[in-house]
C-alpha cells in the first residue's frame, strides 16, 4: 500500500466518523469502529468500558523496555444541527462533529496502524480513545475509573485542531494552555406584587441590575493584573407580565480562569458581592455553582518534548513553543493532574466561512490528516527510543 493510499484511508476513516457523529457517553458505533480498525491493524490488546464507551489499546515496541506513553484522542460529537451539504455530512440530525473530533480519532488510529507496522521503539504505547470531551466530563471519569493504574503512563498528549493557525503548523506552551470553565445560578430573592404599587414589594430587577455592573469591577479591579480572568454574565430572567413585580430573578453566566486560587477567590467574592448588593436593596441573593472543567497545564518538561517532536515533522518556523493560551475548556486536564504530559494545537487553516470550531458548518481539513499521525509517530519514537 502507498502512503497515497493511507492517506486516502485515514480520510475516509475520518469521514465515516464525520457523517455518523454520536454525543457524550453514547459513542458505541464510534468505538465499534475504532476496535475493529484497530484489530485490522494486528493490535489485539483491547479494553472497552472505561467511561461507559472508551477503547484503550496498548502496543509493546519491538525493542525491550520498561518506559510508556499514553496518546489521547477525543470520539464525541456536539448536539449541533449540521448545515454542510457534501457527501459526508451528518447522518443524524441535531449531531455534528463540529469540533473536529472525527479528525482526532482518524489520526490517532493512523498512528496506531503505522507504528504497528513498525514497532521500532522500546516500551509500550497505549492510545486511548476517549469519550465524552463536549461537558460530559469523558476524561475525569476514565481517570477515576482507573485509566492509569490499568495503563501505566510516564507521560500523556492529545493533540487538537485549531482554525486560524496554518494548516500543519504547530502551536503548544509550558503552563496553563487551556482555562477552566465554571457555570453558576445567581437568584435574587424579593417580594413580588402589582406592578402600580411598588412601594409593598421589594422588586428583585433593580438588585439584580446592580449586581450585573458590580460583577464586572471583580476582573478590572479585584483581580492582580498578572492573573486572568473572564467572568460573563449570559443571562437574566425576571418575570411573566408586565404589571407584575416578581419574586425573583435569576442571573447565569461563566467564569474562566487559569489559576486554582483565582478560581476559588472569585467564587466566594461572586457570593459576598451579591449577598451584600440584594441586601442593600432588601433583597436575599443565593448562588450555586455548577463546576465544569479545570484548567489544562502542561508540565513544561514534555510541552517542550512535544515541541521538539513537531519541530522534527514540519521544522521550527512552524511550531510555536510559546503560543497564547485559550478561555476555553478541555477535560484533558485531568489527565494532565495524574500524569506530566502536553496539549498541543494542529493548524486547520484559516477557519474562514464557517470553519471555525462549534460552528455548523465547520469540517475537519484532511489535508493536515498525514502531519498529525506523523506527529504521533515522531513523538513515540522520541519519547520510547
Amino acid at each position: 500500500m502507498t502512503p497515497s493510499d493511507d492517506s486516502c484511508d485515514v480520510a475516509q476513516w475520518r469521514r465515516h466518523l464525520h457523517a455518523h457523529p454520536e454525543l457524550a457517553f453514547e459513542e458505541n458505533a464510534s468505538a465499534d469502529f475504532v476496535v475493529e480498525q484497530l484489530r485490522s491493524f494486528g493490535i489485539t490488546s483491547l479494553h472497552r468500558g472505561l467511561a461507559t464507551t472508551g477503547v484503550v489499546a496498548s502496543l509493546k515496541g519491538r525493542h525491550p523496555g520498561a518506559g510508556s506513553i499514553g496518546l489521547r484522542a477525543d470520539m464525541d460529537a456536539l448536539p449541533v444541527q449540521e448545515e454542510n451539504h457534501f457527501e459526508h455530512r451528518s447522518r443524524h440530525p441535531g449531531k455534528m462533529h463540529a469540533c473536529g473530533h472525527d479528525g482526532h480519532t482518524a489520526m490517532l488510529l493512523g498512528a496506531a496502524r503505522d507504528l504497528a507496522r513498525d514497532p521500532d521503539f522500546a516500551g509500550t504505547v497505549h492510545f486511548i480513545f476517549q469519550p465524552a470531551e463536549e461537558g460530559g466530563g469523558g476524561g475525569k471519569r476514565m481517570v477515576e475509573q482507573g485509566l492509569f493504574d490499568l495503563f501505566p503512563c510516564d507521560s500523556v498528549y492529545a493533540l487538537h485542531n485549531w482554525p486560524g493557525l496554518p494548516a500543519g503548523h504547530f502551536a503548544v506552551k509550558p503552563g496553563p494552555i487551556m482555562a477552566s470553565a465554571d457555570r453558576f445560578d445567581l437568584v435574587v430573592n424579593g417580594k413580588g406584587g402589582h406592578a402600580a404599587m411598588p412601594h409593598r414589594c421589594i422588586d428583585p430587577i433593580p438588585a439584580a441590575a446592580q449586581i450585573v455592573t458590580a460583577l464586572q469591577t471583580l476582573v478590572s479591579r479585584r483581580l492582580d493584573p498578572l492573573h486572568t480572568a473572564v467572568l460573563s454574565v449570559t443571562q437574566f430572567h425576571a418575570g411573566d407580565a408586565y404589571n407584575v413585580i416578581p419574586e425573583h430573578a435569576v442571573l447565569r453566566g461563566t467564569l474562566r480562569t487559569f489559576d486554582d486560587g483565582v478560581r476559588e477567590t472569585f467564587m466566594a467574592r461572586i457570593a459576598s458581592l451579591a449577598a451584600q448588593l440584594a441586601a442593600a436593596h432588601g433583597c436575599t441573593a443565593e448562588v450555586s455553582w455548577k463546576e465544569g472543567y479545570c484548567a489544562t497545564v502542561n508540565h513544561p518538561a514534555q510541552a517542550n518534548k512535544a515541541a521538539q517532536a513537531a519541530i522534527s515533522i514540519v521544522g521550527a518556523d512552524k511550531v510555536n513553543p510559546a503560543c497564547e493560551p485559550s478561555m476555553a475548556s478541555e477535560d484533558f486536564s485531568y489527565m494532565l493532574r495524574a500524569r506530566p504530559g502536553a496539549y498541543l494545537f494542529i493548524g486547520n487553516g484559516p477557519g474562514e466561512s464557517g470553519c471555525t470550531l462549534h460552528n455548523p458548518h465547520y469540517d475537519f481539513n484532511d489535508a493536515i490528516l498525514p502531519t498529525g499521525i506523523a506527529f504521533w509517530r515522531a513523538l513515540v519514537r522520541q519519547e520510547l527510543a
